[in-house]
């Protein structure tokens, strides 16, 4: 039996993508310390990452700021966990979903706490987190003065800051969300 796993990272911050991962874990895959990506360090995620995209079938789904304005942080989050899976490009027998609604996919259940309980959504957690927070890295990379590899978009103080000095981040920024609807566009 072929079971997605799927989780997502992104929902809250103030800046970028919503990032989905997806996985098939194989049948002799034992890794006891998949869990919730928000509960594991930085580089014990990195360690995870690592072997789950040598070891396992993966793919990850986007929905980028553009679109989280457009259709609402919620419908962006189904769409970039539907691409996710679609990204795949494989014929499976069931999609597990961490939270309590599914995308539109066939033969999907979604399980409240699921990255705590289910490994093959642990597992989409740590590809969608590691994902993401390498796109916050890059951005901060060329965006340094925002402070985007410490906070990762989210709107912390020094995030807040920044957009007050600055400005919004044109095609970064979530323009609908509250912080971010109050700044000007810089450029």
């Amino acid at each position: 039996m072929i079971i997605v796993g799927v989780d997502e990272a992104g929902r809250g911050p103030l800046v970028g993508s919503v990032v989905a991962g997806a996985v098939i874990l194989p049948n002799d895959f034992d890794l006891p310390e998949l869990t919730d990506s928000k509960k594991l360090s930085e580089k014990k995620r990195e360690t995870l990452y690592a072997l789950i995209t040598q070891q396992c079938q993966w793919a990850v789904g986007e929905s980028s700021p553009q679109e989280i304005d457009e259709i609402n942080i919620l419908q962006a989050t189904m769409l970039a966990m539907k691409r996710a899976v679609e990204n795949l490009n494989i014929k499976y027998d069931q999609v597990l979903v961490d939270g309590n609604r599914c995308p539109e996919l066939e033969n999907c259940q979604s399980i409240i706490k699921g990255d705590l309980t289910e490994p093959v959504i642990s597992a989409a957690s740590i590809i969608a987190k590691v994902t993401r927070d390498r796109q916050m890295v890059a951005l901060d990379e060329q965006y340094p003065e925002y402070g985007f590899a410490k906070h990762k978009g989210y709107g912390t103080k020094v995030h807040l800051q920044a957009l007050a000095e600055f400005g919004a981040i044109k095609h970064q920024h979530r323009y609908s969300f509250a912080p971010v609807k109050r700044v000007r566009i810089s450029n």
